[in-house]
């Protein structure tokens, strides 16, 4: 099964990649604030957009080490390691919806937040670790007693902040994400368990069958 967990694991963070290059495609409607960040970090000292995700990523694993080192786990290491180099990838591969400066450009957002929010959903029901933003919340929810949903609030306002004075692309779509990506993610988080448990449970009677 955990073959099956990897598998799983794998497919999000390759959907999950896939929808942030999109969103960079049309990153001028507007990005999600940690996007809004590395793009300002890519425009202002190079490396790629990528590249500083992954910086970004093992950064809040450092914090997140010393004060709930609990929340770390494999999957927190591979999540912050490859979600960057997937979107580089997808972007260097020059195939992706080019921006049209018209209300079609907030559809091609639509769908690079969907598209994302199931990768968020199926990486996260694998179980093999949360990613690094999101045991980075949850540290600071434990540390602070606030809510996971105001320390999402709090750092996700800071590290906008930070990117929007850093002339990062902070436009109507960003006060949106959470909005349309939350939804997405919990439907997918719940289907891809569904069936992980599905596949579980027909494993384990597979090997009752042999031994009996």
């Amino acid at each position: 099964m955990k073959v099956i967990q990897y598998v799983v694991f794998l497919l999000g963070l390759t959907f999950f990649g896939l929808g942030n290059a999109i969103a960079v495609k049309v990153k001028h409607v507007g990005l999600h604030p940690w996007k809004v960040l590395n793009v300002a970090l890519y425009q202002h000292f190079g490396l790629t957009i990528g590249t500083w995700g992954v910086i970004c990523g093992l950064l809040l694993v450092s914090v997140s080490y010393f004060t709930a080192r609990e929340y770390i786990r494999i999957g927190t290491f591979l999540n912050a390691l490859l979600i960057g180099p997937i979107m580089d990838f997808f972007l260097w591969l020059n195939f992706l919806p080019e921006p049209t400066n018209s209300w079609v450009d907030y559809l091609i957002l639509f769908c690079a937040i969907v598209i994302s929010g199931i990768g968020g959903g199926m990486y996260v029901a694998a179980g093999l670790g949360a990613g690094p933003r999101d045991g980075f919340m949850l540290s600071i929810s434990n540390k602070t007693k606030l809510t996971v949903s105001q320390a999402r609030i709090l750092v996700e306002s800071f590290v906008l902040i930070i990117g929007f004075i850093l002339g990062g692309p902070v436009f109507i779509a960003t006060f949106l994400y959470t909005f349309i990506q939350s939804p997405v993610f919990q439907r997918s988080l719940s289907l891809v368990k569904s069936l992980i448990e599905v596949l579980k449970n027909r494993n384990k009677q597979i090997r009752e069958d042999v031994y009996l």
